[in-house]
């Protein structure tokens, strides 16, 4: 649901932003509008950034290979960390100068009222565009407030446009307010302190995206009702009767590697350990789809080995068995 929902909200973006974008070079020509020109630069940037995203989500779909065992999800990732890069230098900081330069040298505005219909059509189309990435989300994200939201998504597409879309509305707004009052006073220092302030908040947009997908990037865990679910699947059967330690990793949005030590009965034979792995594995497959990966590390259960951890030279009496993986 998470691949389908970012496409349609990325689909929805890229739309708008191309229509936004024409609209405010054309306005940019007729005014002068510094605003206008870094808002224009912001949208090209916003455009090239859903390209990225659906580019990335393309190639995540390759199939595992010899070289990538694990497959491509985490292409996802990396095209999420260049949307933040193009956004921190194409957008915020090419604003940042534009507003700078504005501000230093200002000029007065011809033809405003195209600045004020292009910003307006503009705040009608990223509207319809965030409305369509809320309404996504909001199937998604559940209980979760929109800041958590953010913070815990393993798919990078819904967030981007998201905080894209804020931002762009906020920075609509700005450039609305800078036009119009430079009109008002006839002063064209306000239209750069709008410019200013727009490359401002693409700068601090472009930060929080790139330090979440940096984390997506490194490699993180599931979330804790995953974990639950996985640890309660584990342990359903009779012949697994603990997890002593369990780690998981999300090499995709969608894709679970689970890695665990499990405590089966000291008496069991190798065929009854090989069919409770086999069938843990169905049984955490059944409660977590997304968990393709699983490799489970047969033990007979004892405080100290759990307390020790996932690392085997932390272990008393050496790594203990052979995993059995599947």
């Amino acid at each position: 649901m998470s691949t389908e929902g970012g496409t349609k909200a990325l689909v929805a973006a890229l739309s708008a932003n191309l229509a936004i974008a024409v609209g405010k070079f054309t306005a940019f020509a007729f005014t002068g509008s510094s605003s206008m020109l870094a808002e224009g630069v912001h949208s090209v940037a916003d455009s090239g950034n859903q390209v990225l995203l659906l580019i990335g989500g393309k190639r995540a779909k390759r199939a595992a290979d010899e070289e990538h065992p694990f497959g491509y999800g985490r292409e996802r990732y990396v095209y999420g960390f260049l949307v933040a890069i193009v956004l921190f230098s194409v957008g915020g900081l090419f604003a940042v100068y534009e507003g700078y330069e504005k501000i230093r040298h200002p000029h007065e505005l011809h033809g405003w009222y195209w600045a004020v219909g292009v910003l307006v059509f503009a705040i009608c189309m990223e509207g319809w565009s965030f409305l369509t990435a809320y309404r996504e989300a909001s199937r998604i994200k559940g209980d979760l407030g929109w800041a958590t939201y953010i913070r815990r998504a393993k798919a990078p597409e819904l967030p981007v446009v998201l905080l894209e879309d804020t931002g762009a509305l906020i920075g609509l707004v700005l450039a609305l307010l800078g036009v119009g009052l430079t009109v008002i006073t006839g002063d064209g220092v306000w239209d750069g302190l709008g410019t200013l302030s727009i490359g401002l908040l693409l700068v601090v947009i472009a930060v929080v995206l790139a330090l979440e997908t940096k984390s997506l990037l490194i490699g993180e865990s599931a979330d804790a009702s995953t974990t639950a679910r996985i640890r309660a699947a584990l342990v359903d059967g009779g012949s697994v009767t603990e997890v002593i330690h369990m780690r998981t990793l999300h090499v995709g949005p969608e894709e679970l590697l689970v890695a665990a030590k499990i405590g089966v009965r000291h008496d069991d034979t190798a065929a009854q350990v090989a069919q409770a792995i086999d069938e843990a594995e169905a049984r955490v497959r059944a409660a977590v789809p997304i968990a393709r990966a699983i490799y489970l590390e047969p033990d007979v259960y004892s405080a100290e080995k759990a307390a020790a951890g996932p690392d085997p030279e932390a272990t008393p009496g050496g790594p203990g068995p052979a995993a059995h993986d599947h």
